[in-house]
């Protein structure tokens, strides 16, 4: 128990060293996916973002890089008896067409998570085919991220993975309106009231380490909170997605990132 008590303070040390460090961006996602792409040996390919354009550098020079594999080798076990704090509420949103995936904005208050005594306003979400992080080297079939703002523009993203199966209920709510944004790149659809806390999450059992968003600019320091438990979602609403945005890839799932000697830690329930 002293040693998780140890991992704890430690991590609690290095949010607090990054929270404050000068360097942290604001930059936030690339909305237009005009400038780059996921096709392999494209000049405009996962691994040749970095030199697009000069804010675009940490996509290649980076040290805190997403997506990443978090196998059993590298993962630190954190006893933990509490649930991931999230407190979601209904809010108007749209969906847009950014050329790369399909984002669900929230226009009002959609609610929050905290983290240490830090609140993160939840923004966006959105989704990867197939999906990005991965398990012991296993890459599952779709994953949604969750993306979230603190007041000073620190970015926190919960990730929620996927394998095919049964229709995914929150999906399944979304399917008019996605389809109606097939070929529509920039285009704008009102969804109306929308609850993100339908969104299914295994609250007890989760991974979390820092790392960066997983398009342009690649801003580092993004805490993420993968959980563990996976999903599923249906062939059918995973094409959807692709077919949607047409953009010419067969993903939109950004290569594994280094490690680069990074924690990665595992959070579950204390046994009774």
């Amino acid at each position: 128990m002293m040693n998780n008590l140890n991992f704890l303070a430690l991590e609690f040390l290095l949010l607090m060293i990054i929270f404050s460090h000068p360097s942290s961006t604001q930059a936030q996602e690339v909305e237009n996916q005009s400038e780059f792409d996921y096709v392999g040996g494209s000049h405009m390919g996962p691994e040749n973002w970095g030199d697009i354009k000069k804010e675009w550098s940490l996509c290649s020079n980076g040290t805190m890089q997403s997506p990443i594999d978090m196998s059993s080798q590298r993962v630190e076990m954190m006893l933990n008896s509490k649930k991931l704090n999230r407190s979601y509420m209904a809010s108007n949103a749209t969906i847009k067409n950014r050329g790369h995936d399909i984002m669900l904005k929230w226009e009002g208050n959609a609610g929050s998570i905290s983290v240490y005594d830090t609140e993160y306003i939840l923004k966006q979400a959105h989704w990867h085919s197939p999906s990005e992080h991965t398990i012991n080297g296993r890459r599952y079939d779709m994953e949604l991220h969750m993306v979230h703002l603190s007041n000073d523009n620190k970015i926190a993203v919960i990730a929620v993975l996927y394998s095919l199966g049964e229709p995914d209920h929150f999906l399944s709510k979304l399917t008019v309106n996605i389809s109606s944004m097939i070929d529509e790149k920039g285009g704008r659809g009102y969804s109306g009231i929308i609850n993100p806390g339908e969104i299914q999450i295994s609250s007890r059992r989760y991974y979390r380490y820092f790392g960066s968003l997983t398009v342009p600019p690649c801003t580092e320091e993004v805490l993420w909170t993968i959980s563990r438990k996976i999903r599923t979602v249906s062939k059918d609403q995973v094409k959807l997605l692709r077919k949607a945005v047409h953009d010419y890839a067969e993903n939109n799932a950004r290569p594994i990132q280094p490690l680069n000697q990074r924690h990665v830690r595992f959070y579950g329930p204390i046994s009774r």
